[in-house]
């Protein structure tokens, strides 16, 4: 058990810095709306990371700790781009909103009692009995997979 707990904080302290990470390495981008790796500005990762880790990994979180077993709808990245994402939004809003959404979840799973991450979901696709830890480990290997193509790309 001592491990276990071990490794939700160290997921949290891991959480909070990636969100870091990933809004410095945004603030650094000499053009935001130059083509990252795929078909996506920089701009565009940006908003889809922040508006993931509220809209759907957040609430998937907050959800599964204030609702008996919810279930989720499976997330189509494309078609949120298409319908949801603001070309027009700055930077710098994207990012407070990014990191101020992180830094509250972060918060809440410090102050978790330990039986309430196991706390289950269930989800269209992938099944029931999804854990909280599940969505909490989800999250934060969103942050580092938009993370890592910002620190591979050609302008960092």
């Amino acid at each position: 058990m001592k491990e276990l707990i071990e490794y939700r904080i160290k997921m949290i302290a891991r959480l909070r810095e990636a969100a870091q990470e990933f809004r410095s390495a945004c603030e650094a981008l000499q053009d935001p709306y130059e083509i990252a790796e795929g078909k996506w500005t920089f701009h565009q990762i940006a908003s889809h990371t922040r508006d993931v880790q509220s809209n759907i990994y957040g609430v998937r979180i907050f959800r599964t700790l204030n609702e008996d077993n919810p279930e989720f709808k499976n997330f189509d990245a494309d078609n949120w781009m298409k319908t949801k994402y603001n070309k027009e939004e700055s930077l710098s809003k994207i990012l407070d909103e990014f990191s101020t959404s992180a830094e509250e979840l972060c918060k809440t799973l410090s102050s978790l009692p330990r039986e309430a991450w196991s706390r289950e979901s269930r989800h269209e696709t992938m099944g029931n009995e999804l854990p909280l830890q599940l969505w909490v480990e989800r999250s934060l290997a969103h942050i580092e997979e938009h993370l890592l193509a910002l620190k591979s790309s050609k302008i960092q």
